[in-house]
């Protein structure tokens, strides 16, 4: 008979003592509970006693925490949070300095439990470690566990970030400024000062002043602490006011920057990242692949002002952009002196310029998106770039009517599909990491990366000898050019020309009769009724791919709104498909993870249901920000008896259809992503195409053969990686 639902057994640790075995009732008060286990070891003031468990972070077990006690967990009888804060704090004031480095020490480590970091807080605790800090007498070890104590403490949300003073961040700044400081106190301020500026406006500030861009930069070639200079970057791009952000040229006849962008190009950020980062000789790890994108992201957005202006059509400075297009392209003709001739010859040369209105080319910029930010991109292929300008604008005003290809209206309209693939204007996604590394190899990335696909348009134009009605149709080949070139991930702009090469107009078309044929659905009775007959085969197959996978586990990030740190759990099936095991990491691991390292378990039999999305707990009081999104849609949470949760956030969507498919699976419930759609209709096709070849190799004899059994599936291993 199966024990009591509200019982578990545990065992206590006492130092010195034997430990007990005890079954402990979840309906008891816990201070009851507490008591009879001291009076087990004969411990008078049982009030001053609290249990934690005995392996990894070493947490407080509370009222509120201890329906996560498992069966056969290890607790361990401890001093009670308040008289642990109250003895700390004692210590680490005290005069000898052995004593308060193992205070110090002790404190960093416990200051990760919410429920002794708010008996500490209360003791003005914090105040306290900020003065040793303002003091400037701590060094080396104490300071740093000193850093890593007042960031575990600040994390939890209970105080708030204002209430830092000046002093302190210009201590924390100095060690950011000074040349040799240790590896961990620099790692330490470098996140304390990354959080003061996301979870302060008027931090923000005080940061700005104390610490530059050029001083961070001066930290990327540390492998050490890169990660974490240009995570306080990305912070302070991200929170910068949008004065910062204006424009410091205002002649649209230069290229246009921000004051951040200014700051950045000066000072060579860019080549520093792609030669000490993405260049080094460390692999990138998922932290640093996300601080990559976001500082992606956020150079992208600054083009988002010039995308969302529209073009005033009665301004002159706007319009003579307009005309140096046209000088450039048509440079040398005579320039008539009559204002009527004037006016017909450029309204020819803006009709030759591919222009929608050739009267005023002003109105094709009134649209947003994309604005004035395809007029600046024009603009920069005709000066950076004039050769090629030149060729693409003589060499289809050359061409017939029909088949011409409208400069202009085709640079506005690729403009538009650049930022829709790209984001411009959306801010970062938590948990991704989708970054490309070719964005990083040019000063002014966005407008070659605009140059080569304005040729590419050009030339997929003549490959489809296109004519005007197929404007449509070859702005969407184009927008399927770049976006598979993109998915290649090419580490140069070199590379993007060399991937989108090789996707011309007729490979696009094989590639989508390829996809189409993979996905067809014959429907001649008799492939139908082979269809049906396969599906439960394949759909079996996909099933013990999806269980395999599980098998072999994925690394999650853990949940919360805290700031970023690489704080990661690791959960994989059972080889039996009987139990999940999970438990936390150090770090993002490289290989598998053996069971014996996680040390948390869920009993299959135990898992109620699985559900996704904003019907997820710990989705249900996130906020509907943008930066949410991504993460809404890759939340799951596995709920199992007695009303207990395991919340995930995949890292992508792969493993975020791999995982729920896997779950559903072994609960014998139907799979229903999009993936496993995916999979089962290109497995069929596969084995569809298989068993009807067979057929037609076939010679059929005179006389027929004895009917022979079902033909067995082929022996197939997907590979997902």
């Amino acid at each position: 008979m199966p024990p009591p639902a509200d019982i578990v057994k545990v065992a206590i640790e006492w130092p010195g003592a034997n430990a007990q075995l005890i079954e402990m009732d979840q309906k008891r008060p816990l201070t009851s509970i507490i008591r009879e286990v001291c009076d087990g070891w004969s411990l008078s003031g049982s009030e001053q006693f609290a249990l934690r468990y005995a392996d990894g972070p070493q947490l407080y077990i509370t009222e509120q925490s201890r329906s996560e006690i498992k069966n056969g967990t290890i607790l361990r009888l401890a001093i009670s949070p308040g008289r642990a804060a109250r003895q700390l704090l004692e210590r680490i004031q005290s005069h000898g300095i052995d004593a308060r480095l193992e205070a110090l020490k002790e404190l960093a480590k416990l200051s990760a439990d919410t429920t002794f970091a708010a008996e500490f807080i209360n003791m003005e605790g914090i105040g306290t470690l900020a003065r040793l800090v303002e003091s400037g007498t701590h060094f080396g070890e104490m300071l740093a566990f000193t850093l890593t104590a007042f960031l575990e403490l600040m994390d939890h949300g209970i105080v708030s970030w204002d209430l830092i003073s000046l002093s302190f961040i210009k201590q924390i700044a100095g060690y950011v400024n000074q040349p040799m400081v240790d590896v961990s106190i620099l790692q330490r301020s470098l996140a304390i000062l990354e959080s003061m500026v996301l979870n302060s406006h008027s931090l923000y500030h005080r940061v700005a002043q104390e610490i530059t861009v050029g001083q961070l930069i001066g930290h990327l070639s540390n492998q050490e602490i890169q990660t974490y200079a240009i995570a306080l970057i990305n912070a302070l791009f991200l929170k910068a006011p949008e004065d910062r952000r204006q424009e410091v040229y205002t002649n649209p006849l230069e290229q246009h920057l921000t004051e951040m962008a200014s700051t950045l190009a000066q000072k060579h950020l860019r080549s520093i990242i792609l030669n000490h980062v993405i260049r080094g000789n460390r692999p990138i790890k998922a932290e640093m692949a996300h601080q990559l994108y976001v500082l992606q992201v956020l150079t992208f957005n600054l083009l988002e002002e010039r995308m969302m202006t529209k073009m005033d059509p009665n301004d002159q400075t706007h319009r003579d952009v307009i005309f140096e297009l046209r000088r450039i392209a048509f440079d040398g003709e005579n320039d008539p002196t009559g204002t009527e001739k004037r006016k017909t010859l450029y309204a020819k040369d803006y009709k030759m310029l591919g222009f929608t209105n050739h009267v005023n080319p002003a109105m094709d910029f009134t649209q947003t998106p994309p604005g004035m930010l395809a007029l600046d991109n024009m603009l920069y292929l005709a000066k950076v770039h004039q050769d090629t300008y030149i060729r693409i604008v003589l060499e289809n005003s050359s061409r017939e009517d029909k088949h011409e290809c409208p400069f202009g209206r085709c640079a506005i309209d690729l403009t538009r599909i650049l930022c829709e693939i790209l984001q411009v204007g959306e801010l970062p996604n938590e948990g991704c990491n989708d970054y490309h590394p070719m964005f990083f190899t040019h000063d002014r990335a966005w407008e070659e990366f605009f140059c080569i696909c304005i040729q590419l348009l050009n030339k997929t134009w003549k490959e489809m000898r296109a004519t005007s009605e197929d404007f449509n149709k070859v702005m969407q080949v184009v927008r399927e050019q770049i976006t598979r070139a993109l998915a290649m991930k090419p580490s140069s702009l070199d590379q993007l020309k060399n991937k989108l090469r090789g996707l011309n107009y007729s490979e696009i078309l094989r590639l989508r009769q390829s996809e189409r044929m993979s996905q067809d659905d014959f429907q001649s009775p008799p492939i139908i009724e082979l269809r049906e007959r396969i599906q439960p085969e394949i759909l079996e197959l996909i099933k013990q791919q999806r269980l395999n996978r599980l098998c072999e586990g994925s690394c999650f990030r853990k949940v919360g709104n805290r700031r970023r740190q690489e704080k990661f759990w690791f959960c994989r099936l059972s080889l039996n498909h009987k139990v999940l095991h999970y438990g936390d990491l150090d770090e993002s691991p490289q290989g598998e993870v053996p069971f014996e390292m996680l040390s948390d378990k869920i009993p299959v039999s135990d898992i109620k249901s699985v559900v996704t999305g904003k019907d997820c707990p710990h989705m249900k009081e996130k906020s509907a920000l943008k930066q949410n999104k991504e993460v809404l849609e890759l939340a799951f949470s596995v709920l199992y008896d007695p009303d207990e949760t395991l919340n995930f956030v995949a890292p992508n969507k792969y493993e975020y259809c791999i995982w729920t498919d896997g779950l559903c699976a072994l609960l014998g419930r139907e799979m229903s992503s999009d993936l496993t759609r995916s999979d089962l209709d290109t497995l069929i096709s596969m084995e569809m195409k298989l068993r009807l070849l067979d057929l037609e190799n076939i010679t059929i004899p005179e006389a027929p053969p004895p009917v022979p059994k079902e033909p067995s599936s082929y022996n197939f291993t997907y590979n997902y990686s």
